[in-house]
C-alpha cells in the first residue's frame, strides 16, 4: 500500500506540499498540483481520513436536518443535495428531527455537531427564530431552507410562499370562482402562514371577502390527507373551487370528490402547490 513518503519521492516534493494538495489549499502552484495528483492516481494512494480531518480541521462532511426522511418531498431534496455534494467529495449526513418536535430538532442539530460537521443544511418545522440565530452564531456555515428570517437573510434559500399562494388563488379568482376554500398546512409553520396570507392578499385584491369557514388547517402528509377535505366539504357545500397548500392535500381532495360524485372540472376546481411527481398522473 502506498504511502504519502511515496507520492513525495515519486512527485519530487516534500510532505507538507502534498498534504496541502491533499486539503484544498490554494498556496500550492498548479504545476506542482498536477505533479502530485499525478503521483496520487499513479500509486493508487488513499488519504487517511482521520489524519487529513485533524491536519485539515475539516471532516468533508455536511449536516442536513429535514422534518422527515420518508416522503417524495424529503427523499427528493435529499437525493438531489446528496448528489451535488458527492460531486464536491462531501459526504451528507442526514437527520430528522420528527414532525413538530422542537426538541428533537434541537437533539439532531446537536448530533451533527458532535460529527463535526463543516456545515449544516436545515429545514425545519419547529425550531424558533432564536434557536436558529444561536445555531449560526456557533455554526457559521449553515444554510436555512424555506424560511426566512431578517436578521441571517444571506444563509436563508427558499421559496416565496406568499406569492405562491397569491398565484394559485388568483388563478381560480380570474376563472370566476368567488366561494374558495383554503386547505392549510400546519399553521405553527411559516411557509403555511405565507401561503394563506397570499390567498387572503388575491381575495382582497378581488375585492372578495375573507371568510374564515371556508378556511380548515390541515397535515400535509398523505395519512391525514382526506381529513381536511371532509371537514370542509360537510361545512361548506357550496364551494366552488379549494386552494390546496400541498399536492397530498390536493389528492385528499380528489378522493374525497370521487367519493361523494362531485365532478372536478365541472362542479369544482381544485388547485395544488408543488408539482409533486404524482400530480401529473391526476386526471
Amino acid at each position: 500500500m502506498a504511502t504519502i513518503r511515496d507520492v513525495c519521492v515519486l512527485a519530487k516534493v516534500s510532505k507538507s506540499t502534498v498534504s496541502r494538495v491533499l486539503t484544498g489549499h490554494t498556496s500550492v502552484a498548479e504545476e506542482t498540483k498536477e505533479k502530485v495528483l499525478k503521483a496520487i492516481e499513479e500509486l493508487n494512494f488513499k488519504p487517511n481520513a482521520a489524519a487529513q480531518s485533524l491536519s485539515s480541521k475539516r471532516t468533508n462532511s455536511i449536516g442536513m436536518l429535514v422534518g422527515a426522511l420518508a416522503g417524495h418531498y424529503y427523499s427528493s431534496l435529499l437525493s438531489v443535495v446528496e448528489e451535488t455534494a458527492r460531486y464536491s467529495h462531501v459526504y451528507l449526513i442526514p437527520t430528522s428531527g420528527g414532525y413538530g418536535s422542537r426538541s428533537n430538532e434541537l437533539g439532531a442539530i446537536e448530533f451533527l455537531r458532535a460529527k463535526q460537521v463543516d456545515g449544516l443544511i436545515i429545514h425545519t418545522g419547529s425550531l424558533l427564530d432564536e434557536d436558529i440565530i444561536e445555531i449560526i452564531r456557533e455554526t457559521p456555515a449553515t444554510i436555512l431552507l424555506n424560511h426566512y428570517i431578517p436578521e441571517i437573510a444571506e444563509n436563508c434559500i427558499g421559496l416565496d410562499d406568499e406569492l405562491g399562494g397569491y398565484l394559485a388563488t388568483k388563478h381560480l379568482l380570474d376563472n370566476g370562482h368567488t366561494q374558495i376554500g383554503c386547505i392549510t398546512g400546519p399553521l405553527n409553520q411559516v411557509n403555511c402562514r405565507e401561503r394563506l396570507q397570499g390567498y387572503r392578499k388575491a381575495l382582497a385584491e378581488y375585492g372578495v371577502q375573507f371568510n374564515n369557514n371556508l378556511i380548515v388547517e390541515g397535515r400535509m402528509n398523505r395519512q391525514d390527507s382526506l381529513v381536511a377535505p371532509r371537514r370542509l366539504l360537510d361545512r361548506e357545500p357550496q364551494l366552488t373551487a379549494i386552494f390546496c397548500q400541498n399536492d397530498h392535500i390536493a389528492l385528499g381532495v380528489y378522493e374525497l370528490l370521487k367519493e361523494r360524485n362531485i365532478s372536478i372540472g365541472d362542479d369544482i376546481s381544485v388547485v395544488g402547490f408543488d408539482n409533486s411527481i404524482f400530480s401529473q398522473y391526476v386526471d
